[in-house]
């Protein structure tokens, strides 16, 4: 399969988060395996996993970038679990992995994640995550991929 012409959209946040923002972060993946493209997470639970499952409701393509050495400790959505065995430091994997990312919730280990994708210069979209400057805040997941969408076009 040519997987060069895919862009590859992270999704990061939480491992925990509230049913109505699961249900969007689910949408996200869904979006994406819609587009064609592959979605990068960090493969765990929470927002990681309603979008992993979004993805593959819809025949996309998963990749898990996992903080420790197991790759069985990823969620049953991802095709492709990364074991690195460095902790949080993964983060920055899943950013350098990432055409662009939206951030769902999240709490300091998302900061980490939309703070090294600013400086990478990654397009990063937000649905109720940090509010700092570059970060662009939408509502919906539809919003937030179509504003994706138009810069990576």
């Amino acid at each position: 399969m040519d997987f060069s012409h895919k862009h590859r959209i992270g999704v990061i946040g939480g491992s925990s988060a509230t049913k109505g923002l699961l249900r969007k972060a689910e949408k996200l993946g869904r979006i994406i395996a819609e587009n064609g493209d592959i979605l990068v997470c960090g493969g765990l639970g929470g927002v990681m996993e309603a979008a992993a499952r979004g993805a593959k409701s819809a025949g996309g393509i998963t990749i898990g970038i996992l903080p420790s050495s197991d790759p069985g400790t990823a969620n049953p959505y991802i095709d492709f679990p990364i074991a690195t065995n460095i902790g949080e430091a993964r983060n920055f994997i899943i950013v350098n992995t990432s055409d662009a990312l939206v951030a769902i919730d999240g709490k300091y280990g998302t900061l980490t994640e939309i703070a090294a994708a600013l400086r990478l210069g990654r397009t990063v979209a937000g649905i109720s995550t940090w509010d700092i400057p570059g970060v662009r805040p939408f509502e919906t997941a539809q919003e937030a991929m179509d504003y994706i969408y138009s810069v990576l076009r």
